[in-house]
């Protein structure tokens, strides 16, 4: 590796690392100042605030990765630009394709740390943020899931709970549907339905079975049934949620059973999984870009190059969140939605890298 290439190589990790390390504090600091309030309320020990924000360091990391990757490359490479450092590579004989040769190493290393993150990392820590805000900072602690929970759970089987508890494994309004033919078959409901992790069995209070026939329902009550149903606790956490806390093989492992149950949810899990390796590629994609709106000198300076590059990070941004939302909420792919960002600004890159090269 010659001279230029660790010394660009050194610049491009060294402002990212210190990008991360500036804006992290930032949204710390602004997450503090607004949860102090429900953290003094609610007594929370210091050790689990200390973890909380470990998790949340990570977490935060990986979500603003590729903004914070785009920002520190346009950064440093307008100021080669200003200092006329890069006019003077580019005449000494070197390509403009030789030129981004750091840029590539730089994003290949990047891109490494991003995967291993998204694989093992990311996944524990998503599960530390989440309990942290379910169990401490989301209204009254003993509900876990502030909106309803609808799932399917196999072929022809349903269950609703209009909350649930993770920590004590316990869901309020339960019901269960079973169709037949897509004709309602047997509807149990209870007013509380908690899980014995020994028994693998399901207490339900209040239970009522109601079985459609032909002429009449057959109608049974009790105060409290013990049962056995085809899903887990961890089926009535956040459909997204329950993705993000996954290692790569575990979430893998998710997807096909959830699959074979004939999941509506489906689509959900195969966006956080897509995205885990779309990831590393946008690292690519936003160095060729950075590099080509940042590496000529314009009237106005970095500022202009950052205005550019900010406009453009947000665009990408805006785009992932679309088509990842778009999949989960319609018939589309997930694996066109979560890659169609990065095959457009792609060829944005390729574009713009021509122009750059002129």
């Amino acid at each position: 590796m010659k001279l230029i290439d660790k010394y660009i190589l050194k610049r491009y990790l060294a402002t990212f690392f210190t990008m991360l390390l500036l804006f992290i504090p930032i949204g710390i600091v602004i997450d503090v100042s607004e949860k102090v309030n429900k953290m003094i309320e609610k007594n929370v020990p210091l050790d689990k605030i200390l973890l909380y924000y470990v998790d949340f360091t990570i977490y935060f990391a990986n979500l603003l990765f590729p903004i914070f990757l785009f920002l520190s490359v346009i950064w440093f490479t307008s100021k080669l630009a200003n200092n006329t450092e890069i006019i003077a590579i580019l005449s000494s004989g070197i390509s403009y394709y030789r030129f981004l040769k750091p840029y590539f190493i730089g994003a290949t290393i990047v891109s490494i740390f991003a995967l291993i993150m998204g694989f093992f990392l990311v996944p524990n820590a998503s599960k530390g943020f989440n309990d942290f805000r379910y169990t401490y900072l989301k209204g009254n602690s003993k509900t876990r899931e502030t909106t309803d929970i609808y799932r399917q759970i196999g072929k022809d089987e349903f269950i609703y709970v209009s909350n649930y508890n993770y920590l004590s494994k316990t869901g309020f309004n339960f019901v269960y549907e079973k169709f037949k033919d897509n004709v309602l078959d047997h509807r149990i409901a209870a007013n509380r339905i908690k899980y014995d992790e020994e028994t693998k069995t399901y207490a339900l209070y209040n239970y009522s079975k109601r079985t459609v026939g032909p002429l009449n329902d057959e109608l049974q009550s009790e105060d409290k049934k013990l049962m056995k149903f085809n899903f887990e606790p961890d089926d009535l956490t956040p459909v997204v949620y329950v993705a993000e806390t996954m290692t790569i093989g575990d979430l893998n492992e998710f997807i096909d059973k959830e699959r074979k149950k004939g999941s509506a949810n489906i689509n959900t899990y195969l966006v956080v999984f897509y995205k885990k390796f779309s990831l590393p590629v946008a690292a690519f994609i936003l160095t060729i870009i950075a590099v080509a709106v940042s590496s000529m000198k314009r009237r106005g300076g970095m500022g202009v190059n950052l205005a550019i590059g900010i406009v453009i990070a947000f665009t990408f941004i805006f785009f992932d969140k679309v088509f990842g939302t778009l999949a989960e909420k319609s018939s589309v792919s997930p694996l066109i939605a979560v890659w169609l960002p990065n095959f457009v600004f792609g060829l944005l890159a390729i574009y713009l890298l021509r122009n750059a090269k002129r």
